[in-house]
């Protein structure tokens, strides 16, 4: 892909960016769709240019790598590489989370970081933007492996953490066990107990309804989206990709609100249940076995297993979420998606839509909504749990789920009132990254350079 941009200045910040980040797609992917977006409004926000904002905006404060050297129950020695790259602190110690995958490397975590820093800005929290891994695979590792990582991990990592420094959280592979087990590594080592890790366990300062938090956030923004074009929820047909805590929350709210959710995946295939899919079976197969979404049809005889997760997107829907990972809806999936009656778009994931396949659905009247709007539910109630952990109380789940409700409401609101008011109604992409921009660039210019 060619990442240019018309803008003689944008362009060669794009330029300068990919040569000194060699080999990093992910990363020129992220930082080509805001830059190519914010044009609309250099004329009107000069500093942008003439305090090097931008040149400033694109360079990690920080950037962390480590090795991770754990021994697995045959007891040989295991090297992993870890990672933490703090990318922007104005408004707010770093906020991210923790990958854990084998496809981890710093371009990926790079473009993650990025995107923090725009997600955490709109949510009005006080957020920087981090994001960090490693190349570990916890699949098919016994607990005590697990343990053994985690805590090697956090033998490196705690010297570069802190509740008023870098507050890191759960991500892909990384959930509530991982999390514990890095938890109580950092408490030993630090002889502290503070809310350094948010997504912890309910009985060491976790926050209800952080489990929840992303996958029921995107389904508040994604019915801000429905009620602007008159309508919600009630009687919709929704494909929701991935199976793992966003998918599943998504689903459980989108039908709470009275959608029939028909298709979930997982890496090795999809299931398609025309009557709607049964979310106790699902959990029973995810999150109590960790098993694989094939397992579906076992429990479920009328549904259907398909191997490969493509032809999920061909399933006709009127409201499609993928809460799966980076890139994995394409301009053909795009195209069957309109083609089959879709009409409301909204990412759970983490840029989960090539740039090919949002210019298809922005040209074909499809309202679509970028993941840094639509998925910043978690980072929002890990807010909330950073908050509960400095007062040393808890919300009840009522309490959390409505504050997560209004901020995810807000958040719609800041995008669509910035894009209708630089002329490009419904256009939330250049929505979400203008009203975010914004805010860390006041914060950076009242600090000066730093």
């Amino acid at each position: 892909m060619e990442y240019t941009i018309n803008h003689p200045y944008l362009n060669d910040l794009m330029q300068k960016v990919i040569a000194k980040n060699p080999s990093e797609p992910e990363f020129y992917q992220a930082v080509h769709e805001v830059l190519q977006s914010i044009e609309p409004i250099l004329d009107q926000h000069p500093e942008l240019i003439e305090k090097q904002i931008l040149d400033r905006l694109v360079e990690p404060e920080r950037q962390i790598m480590f090795r991770v050297a754990w021994v697995d129950d045959s007891g040989k020695i295991q090297v992993n590489r870890g990672f933490r790259v703090q990318f922007n602190s104005a408004i707010g110690p770093y906020k991210g989370g923790i990958r854990l995958h084998p496809s981890v490397n710093l371009g990926v975590l790079k473009f993650l970081g990025f995107e923090q820093v725009f997600k955490n800005s709109l949510t009005g929290l006080p957020m920087g933007g981090a994001k960090g891994g490693s190349d570990f695979d916890p699949k098919g590792k016994s607990d005590n492996e697990v343990m053994a990582f985690c805590q090697s991990f956090m033998r490196e990592l705690y010297r570069h953490i802190g509740p008023d420094l870098d507050v890191p959280a759960g991500d892909i592979g990384t959930g509530a066990r991982e999390v514990g087990f890095m938890f109580g590594q950092y408490k030993k080592i630090a002889n502290e107990f503070t809310g350094v890790l948010t997504g912890k366990g309910l009985s060491f300062g976790g926050s209800l309804a952080r489990t929840e938090a992303t996958g029921y956030g995107l389904c508040y923004f994604t019915n801000c989206m429905l009620a602007k074009k008159g309508t919600s929820f009630e009687g919709k047909t929704v494909v929701v990709s991935g199976a793992g805590n966003v998918a599943i929350y998504a689903t459980e709210k989108a039908q709470q609100l009275g959608a029939k959710v028909v298709a979930l995946c997982d890496s090795t295939g999809y299931i398609y249940d025309k009557d709607g899919i049964k979310l106790d079976v699902v959990k029973d197969i995810k999150e109590v076995r960790r098993a694989r979404i094939s397992e579906y049809v076992k429990a479920v005889p009328t549904a259907e297993y398909h191997d490969g997760r493509k032809g999920i997107w061909t399933i006709p829907c009127d409201i499609a979420l993928p809460c799966a990972t980076q890139n994995e809806l394409d301009l053909d999936d795009a195209k069957a998606l309109v083609a089959n009656g879709v009409k409301f778009v909204a990412e759970g994931a983490n840029m989960p839509t090539t740039p090919e396949a949002i210019a298809y659905f922005q040209s074909n009247n499809i309202y679509y909504a970028p993941g840094k709007a639509s998925n910043a539910g978690g980072v929002a109630t890990s807010g909330l749990e950073m908050a509960q952990n400095s007062m040393r109380y808890s919300w009840t789940f009522e309490e959390v789920d409505a504050k997560l409700k209004g901020i995810m409401e807000g958040i719609f609101k800041a995008a669509d009132e910035t894009a209708t008011k630089i002329g490009h109604e419904d256009n939330l992409v250049m929505g979400a990254n203008i009203a975010g921009l914004l805010k860390v660039a006041n914060a950076m210019l009242a600090q000066g350079c730093i």
